[in-house]
This record gives structure tokens, C-alpha cells and sequence, in this order.
């Protein structure tokens, strides 16, 4: 599961100013959107056009629409740059305002100043960024490779900006000698930070080399992104033999046809790279040459040929590098770790060795009971990669007596959602009424009006759930509109959505989620509540600007409550009977809740020891990427049954932009948080309305206004206990 505000997620650490490349990228998590073409577009090279024909730059005016949703419908490719250009243009006369101002700085005039500047250049970033991710083109693909070195560059000048500097450094010089609340303090403290570490204390030469840096970083997680976009669209593995699906639900083979005859295909089965696709086949066909096929393909994903990411890679670790040693760290890991929670690359690094040792130990348990079956069976072949999901969901059935595709008759996605809206109204009050005539960027794109039990207008919540060609892979959150308390108390509410790439409806049954993608929606939607019940006065501190390895505390948490057999009753209905499902089968899915978690702690532990290694390099000296792996693989022990959950040429969050890098170990850190604080949930009840109103008030409303931990113990009422997390998976008896 993924959270890219995603930067995104989250992957959405956006420190101070809205407008930071880095941040926004981070916050900003393709599909072919089909925008309506006017019939002047190209008035000022056609004379024929009259002025008044001229179509007006939607970003340029006040959204009308409700809620201020960006009107979708009425923005094309080419409102892009000029809105990109004109909000730089805008935000440098509101930059040099704050530094001509000749009154004392002060957190009015300065700091709250900046954060409130760049509205338009917000505007436009807010809908290019997440469309390039969900609902990309070639087009917009082009119009990044001129927009972002542009954006990257604004953002240098303004953080490495001597004057503006010097004005941020008077009030943090000057913070105890006035009485600031908490949130301000934090944001004073935050923003002088974010200047050193942008380059503020560097000499001309050197911050001159920092950007070019940076725009060189910027072109690379460009090209990193497009190889893996175009890999995974190139990919097929094509069926001629129906006998070859054997084992593969009726759903997925389904599917598979659909695709094959969108690709010319007809009358085979096409499976490709993304998830809804590659995992079924993984997880369910009987033949293991299909499977091996299929899961090579995704190991050497932008590997090779035009596509190939190993370049790239290479060309960006030495850059940071090079970034890292000219902002006074020694490596690009102790960079990044040293802002948030962990600190230091240690910290980080001691909480996965902790969990790694009894992972791989479970592994070695769970690799002796399915080649056990191998072995029953008289498969005479041992154990590899490819066969880990196959035969590990026939320990599930032998141990367990459940059986994944009886399961997901419960679970169609329309259901699921109910559900996840059932939990957001007894833990927090709140309701989710659909706005079907609400402005979206594609139509498979649902809008729902979000209030609270008085009535009040809360959020814009959006969900995008299923897979296209132009959009790229994973789950994650964002926001089309931020939020923040105006000077008159008046509140601007957000505009949040979820996206995913769960599996798609036939045309005889709806989507039917698999358990890991009914735990992704929790997923995604536990940031999406951060986004949307956040009370944070300011923009910069709102909803999931937080810390990197504070942010998947929200998410995290409520995917504990997708299994709970007192939400389960509610929204797990079988599709075809409306039956709901039977304590005999909840029972099961509860006893086998920590099923095969050896394997996926490795592989996610696994994944966030290789980020950082990668990130503790500290010379500019060549590295083969493969090679690299492969000691990495060896120094920590890791099975050969299992691989790394993401390899480097398409692990997306540490190299398709700096929002993970160094930091993917936090989806584990933020796993002790959630795993200790569900255990208040469990111990007082699961629904009880006071430890809600705690999670909420403490955490979901208060956004990054606090430092994290405080604001954790104050919801928990003590510090968390590494152990609930090995207990949450299974691995400490």
C-alpha cells in the first residue's frame, strides 16, 4: 500500500511554502483525459478570432463551482503554462513585497505572509500534478518537461533568496522573546529549517550549484517516471491456450479477455503489469511457467532497452550526493532523516533490524509448510519467488479452511466503500452524500459532499479507483484544495481524493477487491480523514503536513478496522445474494489475519533497508545498480525465496521524486504508532466514542501544528511500545 501525497502522499510534507517543488511533488500524486477543445484555442495566431472569442484561463478566476472543486470540464492542455507562468510571475511580486516591507519582520508580515503566498501558482499545481499522475497524456507529459524545471527554479530563487532569508532569520532569532502559540512557534522553527536546508546559508557559487542540481534531479525523476509508465504499458503476457487459466478466478480471466481484445487480441488473454492483473495470476494459476513469466516480467520492469531506469538511477544518486555534501551532510540519508521524527539514519535503521531478524525467521516457518505441499503433490521442484503467493494461499486454505475468491464475493467495491464511510460516521460523526453533477476529471471519478453531524459543510471528498493505461501505478491521497482558518475566523474547508488501481468490474459481475486491496482503500482513506477533518489554522501545517514518518499514522490505523467483525456485518454483503457474511467465514478471516506475514514484513523491510543503503552512499563514484542489489541482498540475509517489494528501476517513491527517499522505512515506523494506538481501540472498544474523539481531536484535526510525538501521547496517554507492532503481525508469540 502506498501513500504518495502519496508526495506524494504522503507521498504531503509541505513544510512551509505552498508552492516548494519537493513538497508539492511529494503531496502530488497520468490517465488520458479527454479535455473539450475551443474553438479559438489558437485565437492569437488566427485573426479570423475576435477577442471576445478568446477562451478564458479557468485557473486565471475564482472557481464558481461548489465548494471551489476545480471546473475539470472547462480546463485544457494549454491553460497549463501560461497559469504556471503568470503564478510565478504573481509569487515573486508577493515575495518581494514581504522583503520591501519596511516594518520590522514579524511572524505576520513574514511568515504567515509567505505561507498564505502563491495562491494561483498553487491552483494550477494542485490539478496538474495530481492529472500527470491519474490521467496523464502525452501532451501533459510534455508540458512537465517545460513546467517543472520552470516551478523547480521559482522555488530555488525564493528559498535561497538572502533578503527574504534574513527577514525569516529575525524572528526565529527573536522566538522566545514573544508570547507564540504552539502551531506558530513550529511554523517559525519549520520555516528557518526549510531555508538552511534549501540552501539559505550557502555562498553565491554554491547555491548556483544547488539549483543546477536540483533541476538536474528534477529532469531525472521526470525521465525515471515516463521509462516506468511506458514499461508497464508495453507489457503483455498473452494467453493463447485456455488451458493455461486454470485456477485463475472467473473475474480475472474475464478481465484478461477484455483486455486482449483492446489490444487486438481476440480470443486471448492478456495480463499485464498492474496489480488487479499481475497478482491474481500470481496468486491462483495452477501453471508455473505462467507464473514465472509474469513475475520476471515484473522484476525487470525499466530494466532494459529505451526504458531502462539504471542510468537514471545512477545519475540521480550521485546528484544527491553532491546535494547532500553541499548542505553539510555527509550522506543524502542523513539529509533526510534528520527533519523528521527517526532523526538520524540510525534510529531508522535499529527499528528494521528489530522487526527484520524474526520477519526472515517466519519466512524460513512459512517457506517449510508450502513446500511441504510442493512436496505432497510430487511438484519436484523447491520453492522460488514466483511460487511464494501460489502456494502460500494453499497454506491459507489447508490451515485455515479460507478460500481468497469466497471471500471476495463479499467484498465488491461499492460495498467496501460503504463500509469505509460506515466507520468515518460512528468514529468521527460525519457523512458522505454523492454529488453526481460535481465537475471531475474522468468519469469514473465519484464526488461526495463530506459533513459533520451538525450539518456543516466539512470537506470534497473524491475516489478514482480503477486502473487505466495513463494512469500510473499504486494508491495514494492528495488534495485538489488545501485547507486553513482565514484572520475573521472563517474556515476554508479541503478538497481531497483517493486514488487506486483495484480490480476492475466485468460485464457480469462488479469489482470484487482482493483482501490486500480492501485494506488499501482503509488505507488510503485513513489519509484522506487527515485531509479532510483537519482544523490547523495554517496551510502549511493543514491535514497531512506532517512529518514523513508521522504522516501513515492515519492511514495505517484505520485499516484495523476494515477486519473488525462489528464493521464486517455491516459492509461485507455478498454480491449476487445480499447475504451478509457469516460469523463462520469472519471467524476464519480473523484466525488468519497474520497469515504469510513473514513474507510481506521482508519484503516491505527489506524494500526500506535498500532505500537506505542507497541513500548512505557518500561518493559520486559509479554504481551498477544490479550489483548494488545484490549486496545489499547478501549483507542483510535475505531469503531467496523472497525479493526486495520493490526493485530499484520502478521503486517509484525513493527515485520518481525525493518525497520517500531515505524514508521508505516509515510506513514501519509509523506501524509501531498505529499498531500501539489500535490497542486503545481494542482495549476500550472498538467504536467507544472518547478514544475518537481523542484520535480525532489530537491527531486527524491538529495536522503538523505540533510536534508529532506530543501530539501522540496526548492522544494514547504514553509513549508507543515497539512490540505492538511485531505483535499486530504475528511475529512475537
Amino acid at each position: 500500500m502506498e501513500f504518495q501525497t502519496d508526495f506524494n502522499p504522503t507521498e504531503n510534507n509541505r513544510i512551509l511554502i505552498t508552492f516548494k517543488i519537493n513538497q508539492l511533488l511529494t503531496i502530488m500524486k497520468h490517465h488520458l483525459l479527454t479535455f473539450a477543445a475551443c474553438a479559438c484555442i489558437g485565437a492569437a495566431l488566427n485573426s479570423s478570432c475576435t477577442m471576445e472569442q478568446k477562451k478564458t484561463n479557468p485557473f486565471m478566476e475564482a472557481y464558481t463551482t461548489p465548494y471551489e472543486i476545480p471546473p475539470f470540464e472547462q480546463i485544457t492542455p494549454d491553460d497549463y503554462l501560461p497559469a504556471f507562468e503568470e503564478g510565478i510571475k504573481r509569487q515573486k511580486a508577493e515575495i518581494d513585497s514581504i522583503i520591501r516591507n519596511p516594518e520590522t519582520p514579524t511572524f505576520e508580515n513574514t511568515i504567515l505572509a509567505m505561507d498564505m503566498s502563491g495562491e494561483l501558482l498553487e491552483k494550477v499545481a494542485y490539478v496538474f500534478f495530481a492529472l500527470t499522475e491519474s490521467n496523464s497524456s502525452p501532451e501533459m507529459i510534455e508540458i512537465s518537461e517545460k513546467a517543472m524545471p520552470m516551478y523547480s527554479q521559482h522555488s530555488d530563487e525564493i528559498m535561497m533568496n538572502d533578503s527574504l532569508f534574513q527577514r525569516v532569520k529575525y524572528v526565529y532569532d527573536r522566538i522566545g522573546e514573544n508570547e507564540y502559540t504552539t502551531a506558530q512557534k513550529r511554523i517559525i522553527e519549520d520555516t528557518y529549517k526549510s531555508f538552511t536546508r534549501n540552501g539559505a546559508l550557502l555562498d553565491t557559487d554554491k547555491k548556483n550549484e544547488l539549483m543546477k542540481l536540483n533541476l538536474a534531479l528534477t529532469d531525472l525523476y521526470l525521465k525515471y517516471n515516463k521509462n516506468i509508465l511506458d514499461a508497464t504499458n508495453a507489457f503483455e503476457l498473452v494467453v493463447e491456450d485456455s488451458t493455461r487459466l486454470s485456477g485463475l478466478p472467473a473475474s480475472n480471466i474475464a478481465v484478461a479477455a477484455e483486455e486482449a481484445a483492446k489490444r487486438g487480441h481476440e480470443g486471448k488473454w492478456v495480463f499485464t503489469l498492474h496489480a488487479p492483473s499481475r497478482l491474481p495470476l500470481l496468486q491462483f494459476a495452477d501453471d508455473r511457467d505462467l507464473r514465472q513469466q509474469m513475475y520476471e516480467g515484473y522484476i525487470t520492469l525499466a530494466s532494459k532497452d529505451s526504458t531502462d531506469n539504471k542510468p537514471v538511477i545512477k545519475e540521480i544518486v550521485k546528484n544527491r550526493v553532491q546535494k547532500a555534501h553541499l548542505l553539510g551532510f555527509d550522506s543524502y540519508a542523513d539529509y533526510m532523516t534528520d527533519n523528521v521524527m527517526a532523526k538520524t539514519v540510525k534510529n531508522a535503521e535499529d527499528l528494521l533490524m528489530k522487526i527484520w531478524a524474526p520477519a526472515v525467521k517466519r519466512v524460513k516457518e512459512e517457506v517449510t509448510e508450502m513446500q511441504a505441499i510442493v512436496d505432497a503433490e510430487g511438484g519436484n521442484f523447491k520453492i522460488a519467488p514466483w511460487d511464494y503467493y501460489y502456494y502460500a494461499e494453499k497454506v491459507r486454505k489447508q490451515k485455515y479452511d479460507l478460500d481468497e475468491n469466497e471471500v471476495r464475493q463479499y467484498f465488491a467495491c461499492d460495498s467496501v466503500l460503504k463500509g469505509v464511510f460506515q466507520m468515518a460516521n460512528q468514529l468521527y460523526g460525519i457523512t458522505f452524500t454523492e454529488m453526481p453533477d460535481a465537475p471531475k476529471y474522468h468519469p469514473e471519478v465519484k464526488v461526495y459532499d463530506v459533513k459533520d453531524a451538525d450539518g456543516e459543510h466539512v470537506a470534497v471528498f473524491m475516489t478514482d479507483y480503477f486502473p487505466r493505461d495513463s494512469k500510473r501505478q499504486g494508491a495514494w491521497m492528495s488534495e485538489f484544495k488545501g485547507s486553513y482558518i482565514k484572520d475573521d475566523g472563517t474556515q476554508v474547508r479541503p478538497v481531497i481524493y483517493n486514488v487506486g488501481n483495484f480490480s476492475k468490474p466485468t460485464a457480469d459481475t462488479p469489482s470484487l477487491l482482493t483482501l490486500d486491496e480492501v485494506e488499501t482503500m482503509f488505507h488510503e482513506f485513513g489519509h484522506g480523514l487527515h485531509g479532510m477533518l483537519t482544523r490547523a489554522k495554517y496551510k502549511s501545517q493543514a491535514g497531512t503536513n506532517v512529518d514523513r514518518d508521522f504522516v501513515e499514522l492515519p492511514s495505517q490505523i484505520h485499516e484495523h478496522w476494515a477486519m473488525e467483525p462489528e464493521l464486517i456485518k455491516v459492509y461485507a454483503h455478498h454480491y449476487k445474494t445480499g447475504e451478509v457474511m457469516p460469523d463462520e467465514l469472519i471467524a476464519k478471516l480473523q484466525a488468519s489475519s497474520t497469515h504469510n506475514q513473514g513474507f510481506a514484513t521482508t519484503e516491505l523491510a527489506g524494500a526500506a533497508l535498500l532505500d537506505l543503503q542507497w541513500g548512505k552512499i557518500n561518493t559520486t563514484d559509479d554504481v551498477d545498480v544490479e550489483e548494488f542489489e545484490k549486496a545489499v541482498a547478501a549483507k542483510l540475509g535475505l531469503p531467496e525465496e523472497v525479493q526486495f517489494r520493490y526493485r530499484s528501476t520502478y521503486f517509484k517513491h525513493i527515485f520518481g521524486s525525493d518525497g520517500y527517499a531515505a524514508g521508505y522505512y516509515t510506513y514501519l515506523w509509523a506501524e509501531v504508532l498505529d499498531a500501539d494506538g489500535f490497542e486503545l481501540f481494542k482495549e476500550k472498544g472498538v467504536f467507544d466514542p472518547e478514544t475518537a474523539k481523542s484520535f480525532k481531536e489530537n491527531i486527524l484535526e491538529q495536522g503538523g501544528s505540533e510536534d508529532p510525538m506530543v501530539l501522540y501521547v496526548k492522544f494514547r496517554g504514553q509513549n508507543p511500545n515497539p512490540d505492538a507492532l511485531l505483535r499486530n503481525r504475528g511475529l512475537l508469540k
